[in-house]
C-alpha cells in the first residue's frame, strides 16, 4: 500500500532484507572538550573516488594524498542522491531527501519540508564564525537565493565573479572559434577576467584563514569547489598529466543487457555541450565515439589534478598561518560521477560509481600527531613532479557509510553537543540527524560513542534514492521535476550488495507505493563488483528473500 516518503521507504526495504537496524530515540552526547578546534569543510562537485589513496594509479592527486595520509580516510562512504542540490542540502541538514522533500532545484527546504539546521547554523550557534565559499548550498531558490542566510553564516556567503562564464562560450574549438563545449582546456589568461571560479575560490579561503589566525572565536570555514563539474574547463596544462595513449576506457563501458530502462540515465546536459552535439550520437544509449571516451576521461583526470592543486594551496596556507595544529579538515564530495561505466556518462544514478564519494578527517593530535614548531604537515606538492611518491593513506576504514553522517560526526569531534536523531517523521523538529555518529572510528575514549552504531560490518547500511518521470529514458529522466517524479528508485547498499526497487511515487503526497513495484535490481558486491550482472529477474519473491539472507 502506499506509504509515505519520509524515512519510511526504506524503513521498508530494510524489513524486507531483515538487515536493517533502526534505532530511535535520545541520542548520548559527546563530552565538550576544553579548546574548541577550528573546522575547514572542503566540499568537491561530481569527485568520484579516483584519487591516489583510494588505489587509483593513474590520477595524480598529491595533495589529497597528502591530506589523506594525516587523515581518517572511509573507503566506502555513500551520497543519498546522486545531484547537487538535493546532495548538498541532505547532508548539510543530516538528514534524507524523503525528509527535506528536495529531489529537484525547485524549493527552499525551510518552506518546503521544515525549519531544519544546517550544520554551518548549529556552529554558528555554539559561538563559531562561519564562512562560505563557492559552492557550498547550490545557489537559487534552494538556498532561498542566499546560500541560507543569515541562518548558516556570520556574513554572506562569497562566490567567485567567474563563475558566470562557466557555460558560456569561452573554451576555444578546432576551428579556432569560441563554443561552449564539455571539454574546455584553456590558457588561464586568455578567459574572461584572467581567472577561474576555484582559483578565485582558493585565494578568498586563505583571505579569510588570514582575518581568522588573530580571531578570539573558533571558525568554521566550508570551502566549495566546482570542478570537476562539467563543462571540464581547466589550465590546458594539466592535459599533459594525461596522454590519450594512456587513457583506457571503462572496463564496463556497454549498458548491461539485465539493466532495467527505468535505471539507466541518459545523461540530457551532456549531450547539450556543442562538441558533443556535433557528434549526431543516438538518445538514449549512444554510444558516444571510443576516441571522444578518451577524451572525456582524460579531461575529468585532468579536472581532478587541477583541482588538487587548489586544495593543496589551500592545505598549505593552513600550514603557514600555524592553524594546523588547531583545526579539523573534513574532505568529500557530493555524489559520484559515471566515465562511461554502464553506457553513462553523468550522475543521476543509483549504481555505485554515482554515490561512491571520498570521505576523509584531519584531526589535530588524533589522526595525525601535532606538527611541530617549524613543522609542515601540508607542505603543496606539485603534481607535475614526477619524482613526488603515492601517500598512503593514515588510518582507514572500510565501514559502509552514508554522508548524512556529517553532521553529528563534527559537532561530536568538535567537542558540541551531537544533536539528538531524529524520530519518523521529524518535519517538526528544527535540530536533530538521520546520520549515524562515526567517533567510534577515531578512537576517542574520551567522548561518548552513537549507542545505535552497529558492530557487525554485515549491518551496515548505506542508503540512497534517485527520481524519475517514467519507465524509460526520455528528455527529463535525468533530473526531473517535483511534478514530474513518478517512480523513485529506493536503493540498499550493504557489504554484499546493492539493492534497488523502483516503486510508484505520487509527487503531491510524497507517498512511495511500494506495491507498486515497476523494476528491481540486485547486484552482489564479491562476484560483481561492477554492477553489470542484475540478479533480480532470476530471484524473485520468496527465492530473492533466501538469496538476501544473512
Amino acid at each position: 500500500m502506499p506509504t509515505p516518503a519520509s524515512g519510511r521507504g526504506f524503513l521498508w526495504l530494510g524489513l524486507v532484507l531483515r538487515s536493517v537496524c533502526v534505532a530511535l530515540g535520545s541520542e548520548t552526547q559527546a563530552n565538550s572538550t576544553t579548546d574548541a578546534l577550528n573546522i575547514l569543510l572542503i566540499i568537491v562537485d561530481d569527485l568520484r573516488p579516483s584519487l591516489g589513496c583510494y588505489g587509483d594509479k593513474l590520477v595524480r592527486s598529491p595533495n589529497i594524498d597528502q591530506l589523506a595520509s594525516h587523515s581518517l580516510l572511509f573507503q566506502n562512504a555513500f551520497a543519498q542522491q546522486a545531484v547537487c542540490t538535493p546532495s548538498h542540502v541532505s547532508f548539510l541538514t543530516g538528514r534524507r531527501p524523503d525528509t527535506t522533500r528536495l529531489y529537484d532545484f525547485n524549493s527552499y527546504w525551510r518552506v518546503h519540508a521544515g525549519n531544519f539546521s544546517t550544520i554551518p547554523q548549529y556552529f554558528k550557534e555554539n559561538g563559531y564564525v562561519t564562512m562560505s565559499v563557492g559552492k557550498v548550498f547550490h545557489p537559487g531558490i534552494t538556498s532561498n537565493h542566499t546560500d541560507d542566510s543569515p541562518y548558516s553564516w556570520s556574513f554572506p556567503p562569497y562566490h567567485p565573479s567567474s563563475e558566470k562564464y562557466e557555460n558560456t562560450k569561452t573554451c576555444r574549438g578546432p576551428d579556432g572559434e569560441l563554443h561552449a563545449n564539455l571539454l574546455c582546456p584553456v590558457d588561464v589568461v586568455d578567459v574572461p577576467e584572467g581567472t577561474l571560479p576555484d582559483k578565485q575560490s582558493t585565494e578568498q579561503a586563505i583571505q579569510l584563514l588570514e582575518k581568522m589566525k588573530t580571531s578570539a572565536s573558533p571558525f568554521f570555514l566550508a570551502v566549495g569547489y566546482h570542478k570537476p563539474h562539467i563543462p571540464f574547463r581547466y589550465p590546458k596544462e594539466f592535459q599533459k598529466l594525461y596522454p590519450l595513449e594512456n587513457i583506457t576506457l571503462a572496463p564496463d563501458s556497454e549498458v548491461p543487457d539485465g539493466l532495467p530502462p527505468v535505471a539507466y540515465n541518459p545523461w540530457m546536459d551532456i549531450r547539450q555541450r556543442e562538441d558533443v552535439q556535433a557528434l549526431n550520437i543516438s538518445v538514449p544509449y549512444g554510444p558516444i565515439p571510443v576516441d571522444f571516451q578518451r577524451k572525456i576521461r582524460q579531461s575529468y583526470f585532468a579536472s581532478v589534478s587541477y583541482l588538487d592543486t587548489q586544495v593543496g594551496h589551500l592545505l598549505s596556507a593552513l600550514d603557514d598561518l600555524q592553524l594546523a595544529n588547531s583545526t579539523i579538515v573534513a574532505f568529500t564530495s557530493d555524489h559520484g560521477w559515471a566515465l562511461g561505466e554502464h553506457g553513462e556518462w553523468a550522475k543521476y544514478s543509483n549504481f555505485d560509481v554515482a554515490t561512491h564519494v571520498p570521505l576523509m578527517f584531519y584531526v589535530p593530535g588524533r589522526t595525525a600527531s601535532l606538527p611541530e614548531a617549524g613543522e609542515k604537515l601540508f607542505p603543496y606538492l606539485d603534481p607535475f613532479d614526477s619524482a613526488s611518491e603515492l601517500m598512503e593513506p593514515g588510518r582507514q576504514s572500510m565501514d559502509l557509510v552514508e554522508l548524512v553522517s556529517l553532521f553529528p560526526t563534527l559537532a561530536g569531534l568538535a567537542g558540541l553537543q551531537v544533536p539528538p536523531r531524529c524520530p519518523v517523521p521529524s518535519f517538526h523538529v528544527e535540530l536533530c540527524r538521520e546520520g549515524k555518529n562515526l567517533l567510534k572510528h577515531f578512537r576517542f575514549r574520551d567522548l561518548e560513542e552513537d549507542p545505535y552504531l552497529p558492530g557487525n560490518p554485515r549491518e551496515l547500511i548505506a542508503y540512497s534514492q534517485y527520481p524519475r518521470p517514467a519507465d524509460f529514458p526520455q528528455w527529463n529522466s535525468d533530473k526531473p521535476s517535483l511534478k514530474d517524479i513518478k517512480i523513485m528508485g529506493y536503493s540498499i547498499r550493504t557489504i554484499d550488495y546493492r539493492y534497488t526497487v523502483w516503486v510508484g511515487f505520487n509527487p503531491d503526497e510524497f507517498l512511495a507505493n511500494f506495491s507498486d513495484i515497476h523494476a528491481g535490481e540486485l547486484y552482489f558486491v564479491d562476484s560483481d563488483p561492477l554492477q553489470d550482472h542484475n540478479m533480480y529477474n532470476d530471484s524473485q519473491g520468496g527465492d530473492l528473500f533466501q538469496l538476501l539472507m544473512p
